[in-house]
């Protein structure tokens, strides 16, 4: 059995995978010290506009009081030049803010009347211009923070093993023989831990009960889960709730009228001119998806606003109940789980920020096969449930692809650009060679892979399965410590659907000791959606 150890409300498990065995052909296991290089090269990488931006509000505020005191440097040698028997004095005090009252009013009448000579020195000019120059910069950049985040975790009584899991799906009754054993199997390949968490109205079951399934204990389920994450994430911020401007929660297959949204709102007596999306239908990425909406509503908005996001999946209405083999896996893999966020896009914020969002990046698949890959409908029996295409693997190696081709340049370093671009530019020469000389004798170039982790210290996979994990630690050439936090996630928690990223960047943050966060790191979080979609985000550690 996997040894734990409490922390900071998180389980941290040895994981019952052997990660080594993911890949036998790979190459020497290394450490994250292998992707450092010398500070000369390093700054080289540095987004030079987001290490000014973080300062930037700070340096402002310093400009201003600078400015200040420029002025009244110049009007107290003024009135040192006009009385020569000058003695410091209240009414000197007062004069001095008069004289500065009248300075400003003779500056905008000197603009207004397209003046000839200046009236403030030149430092007190040079100074002003500096600061509208700063302040155009933040603003053009308006940078959005991560004040905090909370994940859900479940009490002792609402997990289960697998072999509990198993028996939960027995006493439905409906489940043939093969079922069960095809479940069994899924289990056991699944990377999942044998302490996961189902809502109380399906584990009830093992105590003699009707399994429940409608609205009401799926709002309960709902509430349990979303309150929680939501009081932490605020606590953790030192928000209130009258402090949100904009609210997103997203959960794919539970949409009740009064919203989630409207539960929230009432719940925790938020403002009534709150800006509030809840969005349905768009899977396991969806979290990235509802930041994006909240990131894009406050740069719209005014300066200095809240977020909060809430992701979420509800699994009480959700079980399938019919045993055709492609919708089976949603009931092995699929556990109780949540996590919301508090974002800002104050300025001086960033000073107590945990991260600021650097880029997010999502492509929709556009094909039928695409629009397949997961879907929901009726089984041949009429039985409501979430089928998987077999093209989901193909579908999802697409969109990823497009997803880390349209990021890449955001976040690698010029030699890896450098590399791709050389690697198209020969395949493209070699095809037209061959064309021109109706011959196969060029060789054939392989698309360059680039190496994500030249420009990314951390990676957040969705935890969607074993298979999932191991598929995009091959693809993207990452290493163990890499994907350590998405099998541990999977281990502890199992497939949260959107909030499994925050559950990893949980562990990268109070446990992960094989490549320990530090402030300057750069998180990405990828995860997969009906549709199909691949969404990723890229974080800067504070």
């Amino acid at each position: 059995m996997a040894s734990k150890t409490e922390g900071k409300g998180m389980t941290r498990s040895q994981s019952e995978i052997s990660f080594s065995d993911s890949d036998a052909s790979k190459s020497p296991t290394k450490s994250y010290r292998d992707y450092r290089v010398r500070k000369s090269k390093l700054i080289g990488m540095v987004n030079w506009t987001h290490v000014c931006t973080t300062y930037m509000p700070h340096i402002f505020v310093g400009g201003i009081g600078v400015l200040f005191a420029l002025i009244c440097q110049q009007v107290v040698f003024e009135i040192i030049n006009e009385q020569q028997d000058f003695k410091p004095s209240f009414s000197h005090l007062v004069a001095i803010f008069i004289a500065i009252k009248n300075l400003f009013e003779r500056q905008v009448d000197s603009i207004l009347s397209l003046r000839k000579d200046a009236l403030f020195s030149p430092a007190v000019e040079t100074t002003f211009l500096i600061l509208i120059v700063m302040a155009w910069i933040v603003r053009a950049d308006n940078p959005v923070y991560l004040l905090s985040f909370s994940t859900f975790k479940a009490p002792e009584s609402w997990k289960v093993s697998h072999e509990q899991l198993i028996e939960i799906m027995r006493r439905q009754n409906c489940f043939t023989d093969d079922s069960i054993n095809f479940m069994k199997r899924l289990l056991a390949k699944s990377g999942t831990g044998q302490s996961t968490a189902w809502p109380p109205a399906i584990v009830q079951v093992l105590e003699g009960k009707k399994r429940e399934s409608s609205n009401s204990a799926s709002r309960e389920e709902a509430k349990t889960v979303i309150f929680d994450v939501v009081e932490k994430a605020m606590a953790k911020a030192n928000v209130k709730p009258r402090d949100i401007d904009v609210l997103v929660i997203n959960c794919s297959l539970f949409s009740p009228t009064p919203s989630l949204c409207a539960m929230v709102i009432s719940h925790f007596n938020m403002r009534q001119d709150i800006m509030s999306y809840n969005l349905s239908g768009m899977g396991c990425g969806a979290s990235l998806l509802a930041l994006d909406l909240a990131k894009n509503m406050l740069q719209k908005g005014r300066i200095g606003g809240k977020a909060l996001v809430v992701s979420t999946e509800i699994i009480t209405p959700n079980l399938y109940m019919g045993n055709q083999r492609e919708f089976l896996l949603q009931n092995t893999l699929f556990r109780c789980g949540g996590a919301a966020m508090i974002l800002s896009n104050k300025w001086m914020d960033g000073s107590k920020a945990w991260f600021k969002l650097l880029h997010t990046v999502r492509v929709q698949g556009t094909s039928d096969d695409a629009y397949q890959a997961v879907y929901e409908t009726e089984d041949k029996t009429g039985l409501r449930g979430v089928r998987l295409s077999k093209e989901i693997v193909k579908v999802a190696g697409k969109t990823m692809e497009k997803n880390l081709t349209t990021l890449g340049p955001y976040v690698l370093p010029l030699s890896e650009q450098a590399k791709v671009v050389m690697s198209l530019a020969a395949r493209f020469v070699f095809k037209k060679l061959g064309t021109a000389f109706d011959t196969k004798k060029f060789p054939v170039v392989k698309h360059y892979v680039p190496d994500f982790k030249r420009g990314i210290d951390h990676f957040c996979v969705h935890a969607g399965g074993r298979a999932v994990i191991d598929g995009i630690e091959k693809n993207m050439k990452l290493e163990d410590f890499h994907t350590e936090p998405s099998r541990m996630t999977l281990l502890n928690y199992g497939n949260t659907s959107s909030s499994s990223i925050w559950y990893e960047l949980e562990y990268i943050m109070d446990f992960q000791t094989s490549n320990p966060l530090k402030k300057g790191d750069r998180v990405m979080q990828i995860a997969f959606g009906s549709g199909f979609k691949c969404t990723s985000g890229v974080w800067l550690k504070l």
